[in-house]
This record gives C-alpha cells, structure tokens and sequence, in this order.
C-alpha cells in the first residue's frame, strides 16, 4: 500500500497544468450533461467522446503552448497586440459563462450533500462558497494546485460503475466508432452542450496563465506578465505531454459516464434530471446504499476542483486587463486585486442560486451558454498561436490549424443551429 502510494505520489509529481485542466473539464456542469446525455439517447452519442479528443487536446495544446513561449495570459497578449474591442468582448464573454458556471456547481455542490446532511439549502451553498474561496486565498499555490490533482480521482467512480452494471457492449462499440446525427432540437442543443462543457473558454485562458505560474515557480520567469520566459523546446515537449494526459483523462471519464447513466437512469426511464438524488442513482449499482455518499464526494470533489479554475480564469482575464498584478502564487497581499475578482465572482455566482432555478438544469445550460461563446474564443487564440511576432518558431502546426479550424466550424454549427430551432 505504502508503495503503490509512493508511485502514485512520483506519477503525479509529473503532471501538471494540463492535467488539473483536463480533470476540472469534467466538473459537475460536464457530470450533468454526460449524465443527462446518457439519460436522454442511451449510447447514441457516445462517439462524441473519441471524436471531441483531438480538437480538445489540440486547442489546450495551443493556450498551454502561448502561456509557455511568451510567459503572459490570453488577456495580456490580446490586450497588447489587438484592438481594445476584441479584448473587451473575449474577457466579457469569459465573465458572464464563468459566473453562471460558478453558480451552477455551488448549487450543485450544496445540493449534493443535502443527500447526506439535513441541513438547509442556503446554509449548506454558503458554507461551500467560503470553503472556496479561502481555499484559492490561503493556500499556497504549490500545496493548492497538488490538493486539485488528488481531487480529481473522485471522478473514477464512474468508470468502476459501468462495470458493475451489465451492458451492452457490442451496442456501445458500435455507438462509439459510428456517428450518428439527428436533426431535431434535443439532439443539436445536447450536442452543444457536449462541445461546450468540454471544450470551454475558461479552460483556454486556465491553462495559459498556469504555465506561466508554472515558469514563475521554477524560476523561468521573475513574474507573470514581465519580460521573457527562459524557456526551451524541453518545456513545450513537457506541456504537450501532460496535455494529451489530462484530454485523455477528461474524454475517460467523459465517456464512462455516459455509459453508466445510460445503462442505469435510461433504463429505469429517468430522461430529465433535475435533482442531485435522481443523478446518484447512477452511482446505485456500483455504491449500493452508499450511492448518494459516493456521489456526493465525487460533485463536491469536482466542484472543489472546477470553481477555482472558473474563478482563478475570470481574475487573470481582468487582471490582464487592468495590469494589475496577478498570480497564486502571490499572497493576497501582493495581489489584492486579482484576490478580489476571484472574490467577488465567486459571490456573484452564489447569487444565481437565489434565482429558485433547477439546479441540474442550470448546470446543462450553463454547458450550453460555453458551447456559444466557444467557437469566437478559439478562432481569436488560433490567430494568436499562427502570429510569428508573438510565437516566434513555435507557432502552430499545420495539424493544430487543420483541427482548432474543424471544431470552431463544428462548434459554430452547432450553435447556429440551435438559434435556428429555438428561434427559426
């Protein structure tokens, strides 16, 4: 046991930004709409998972790859090399889906574990908002970013479930190599919430600032945002490596939830979910009894996970913006500013919650509203990461251009076609 835990300790000493991005991916907004996807059309968009694996690992590969070469956030480098315009829109955007997702995985966080605890609603929600936002406070970064990598095995659950539940496994390989597409409003608006809930723009603007905590950590970098990265070609070999092992992770878990909501909730005929019991049931061949406990460490854990990754995205954005002085790996002290937007959004997210909306329901769409804002994101870093004044030699590739192009086109697409069935 002492062993297993010593490797397990060394393994993840190797990764680094990209997996924590990766694991968050699949907060409980992703949990929701996997499980819902699941829920709603059995194995039928299984493939979904496979497909999104490469255009999401090449476009984290591209915001981690900016972050390393130029040692600034998103926001900085747009701030300092496109109009003001382009700036406000991106980091507005970020704000507005960030808050809303914030909100939707504290609701979910206090609803979960309701299921084990009769205390009320709000008192639970506004213990969970402390407990968040002194964690991305008080903890020192190099302690806080190891916690987030621990949390992230609550999402192995899932995968042990489908295996304790019988399945068909021919049907799930054929729903998995065969897409399948149906023009109506469930199918496109799912699809969309897919897409955005694995593919986010807090994700893009996380993963770029990390590598620069990263930089500043080992002494690269005297500062984020501050003169040139001492790095090499060594670093981005490193970057694309824990990438392509946090995407990997993240499609894993994604497609193991399908699979077991689909083969519980969609058997039963639970094709709606809107509360945190109806969720666990997922988990109820696997825990027994102890589903809603199981479930509720795996909401919590996640949510733990994603709403500093939410909340830290938004601060660096506007932090760049403002150019005030940014990072966790400062004291609050030294960055009262970026501290405060950490704060203030994690606050405002707490507030939706007194909206009285669904909270599963407002995890879903909280998935949609990122698959919007998505596509324009992407194409503005796609720009960013061909730009030789800012990329030098390590611009993209033409297999990262052929990819980040295909999804913005997909992810347009799909949120084109949901405008024209709700509103057509």
């Amino acid at each position: 046991m002492k062993l297993s835990f010593r490797l397990l300790k060394k393994a993840l000493k190797q990764l680094g930004p990209g997996f924590v991005t990766g694991a968050s991916d699949d907060d409980p907004a992703g949990i929701a709409t996997y499980a819902q996807t699941g829920a709603i059309f059995g194995y039928q968009q299984l493939w979904v998972a496979p497909f999104s694996f490469p255009f999401m690992t090449a476009v984290q590969e591209m915001s981690g790859r900016i972050g390393i070469v130029t040692g600034r956030g998103l926001a900085a480098i747009i701030r300092e090399h496109y109009p003001r315009p382009v700036l406000y829109f991106v980091v507005a955007s970020l704000l507005t889906a960030n808050i809303f997702n914030i909100g939707a995985n504290l609701g979910a966080m206090a609803s979960s574990l309701r299921l084990l605890i009769d205390i009320p609603f709000y008192m639970v929600l506004i213990g969970m908002t402390v407990l968040t936002i002194a964690m991305q406070v008080f903890v020192p970064y190099k302690y806080y970013v190891n916690i987030l990598k621990y949390l992230a095995f609550s999402l192995l659950a899932y995968v042990a479930t489908a295996f304790f539940v019988k399945q068909d496994w021919a049907a799930i390989t054929t729903a998995t190599l065969i897409p399948t597409f149906v023009w109506n409003k469930a199918f496109i608006l799912n699809l969309t919430a897919i897409f955005g809930t694995t593919i986010s723009p807090y994700l893009f603007f996380w993963q770029a600032s990390q590598e620069v905590e990263e930089e500043v950590n080992n002494h690269q970098l005297k500062r984020m945002n501050w003169g040139h990265p001492a790095m090499n070609v060594k670093n981005v070999q490193k970057m694309r490596r824990d990438t392509v092992v946090g995407m990997f992770f993240s499609n894993l878990v994604m497609f193991f939830i399908i699979v077991t909501a689909a083969s519980t909730l969609n058997v039963v005929g639970i094709t709606d979910i809107a509360t945190a019991d109806q969720a666990a049931l997922a988990l109820e061949p696997f825990a027994g009894r102890f589903a809603s406990l199981l479930f509720a460490a795996g909401i919590v854990g996640t949510g733990l996970l994603a709403i500093p990754v939410l909340a830290g995205s938004a601060s660096y954005a506007i932090a760049e913006t403002m150019k005030w002085r940014e990072g966790l790996s400062l004291k609050a002290r030294q960055a009262p500013g970026f501290y405060a937007i950490i704060t203030v959004a994690t606050a405002v997210g707490l507030g939706i919650n007194f909206l009285h909306l669904p909270v599963f329901h407002v995890l879903y769409y909280s998935a949609v509203l990122n698959g919007i804002v998505a596509p324009p994101v992407i194409a503005i870093m796609m720009h960013i990461a061909n730009n030789r004044e800012i990329m030098g030699h390590y611009v993209n590739s033409r297999v990262s251009n052929i990819l980040g192009t295909i999804i913005v086109l997909i992810m347009g697409t799909c949120a084109a076609a949901l405008g024209v069935s709700l509103f057509g």
